[in-house]
């Protein structure tokens, strides 16, 4: 199997994106602090969860490299649907915590979405509760959730207007496909969604000037499912072994293959995830806005 050129121009590079994002917060942390403190964004797990663990790690040094203090909070996989409820709303209340993020998956017992609901929407830097959600629907993306809002990133990153461009979503869950869908709305763009009932992907994705890829199957987008010069943007994270035993993450999209034919492409790793990490990042200096024009802060 050959290898894809680290350099290749049609390479996306997230980590250079996130980087210039980072960058931008910690200039309007390092403003701020000037005057006050920006507050600490608290992480929620529930239970002890490896990749749950990975992810907060990632944010964690987010947040290192942006100047905002990061609590890790460990919540026994025992923990009351009530008392979760008690203990993020005396964090709503909370004037030195800036952004709540809700790891997960939680445990089955847990209603992740009425944890959601129960967080603030000034606080809500992950843009995943309903009302952060219905924001959406009136063009209002300020605080929208960062994987799909990170994909929005990348692809303007081509230097595209998304004005008038046809994308198809491949994928509807309500954390990526539905809210990416709505983010490109609000650009401008003609947004076609495929699911698990449409009758051809392909039929759709032929013709999008751009694709996104969001449906957990390893190597799902093959080169024939795309017009020469597309953008794809791949959202999936899937974990492979060998018949060594040997571990390796791979996105939704054939990468090697369609890379032949698209214009842009992101890889994985090195893609959407990291710019994902500085978007919750710049959410949080939303947040912050947000707040103190609502008199919360001073």
């Amino acid at each position: 199997m050959s290898v894809v050129p680290l350099k290749d121009h049609r390479l996306i590079d997230g980590r250079a994106v996130k980087a210039r994002i980072l960058s931008e917060v910690r200039a309007y942390v390092d403003h701020v602090c000037v005057d006050g403190n920006i507050g600490r964004l608290v992480s929620i797990s529930i239970g002890d969860t490896p990749e749950v663990a990975v992810y907060a790690r990632n944010q964690a040094r987010g947040a290192a490299q942006a100047g905002i203090r990061f609590d890790q909070q460990l919540w026994g996989s025992d923990v009351k649907q009530e008392e979760c409820k008690t203990l993020i709303t005396q964090m709503n209340d909370d004037p030195d915590v800036l952004g709540i993020i809700l790891q997960r998956p939680v445990p089955g017992h847990i209603n992740v979405r009425s944890l959601q609901s129960a967080i603030h929407p000034l606080k809500d830097v992950e843009g995943m509760s309903p009302a952060s959600i219905g924001n959406i629907v009136y063009s209002d993306v300020a605080l929208a959730p960062c994987t799909a809002a990170a994909s929005v990133e990348l692809i303007k990153g081509t230097g595209l207007d998304l004005k008038g461009l046809e994308v198809v979503m491949i994928g509807h869950s309500e954390v990526v496909g539905k809210p990416a869908a709505f983010l490109l709305m609000a650009e401008g763009a003609t947004v076609t969604v495929c699911h698990h009932m449409t009758r051809s992907v392909a039929m759709h994705s032929r013709r999008a000037d751009v694709v996104v890829v969001a449906v957990g199957k390893p190597h799902f987008l093959k080169s024939d499912m795309i017009k020469p010069g597309a953008v794809v943007i791949d959202i999936g994270i899937n974990q492979l072994t060998d018949a060594k035993g040997q571990h390796s993450i791979v996105g939704d999209v054939d990468t090697e293959n369609v890379l032949e034919v698209a214009g842009w492409i992101t890889p994985v790793p090195g893609g959407v995830g990291p710019v994902t990490v500085s978007i919750l990042m710049r959410n949080a200096t939303v947040a912050h806005q947000r707040q103190k024009e609502a008199g919360w802060i001073k």
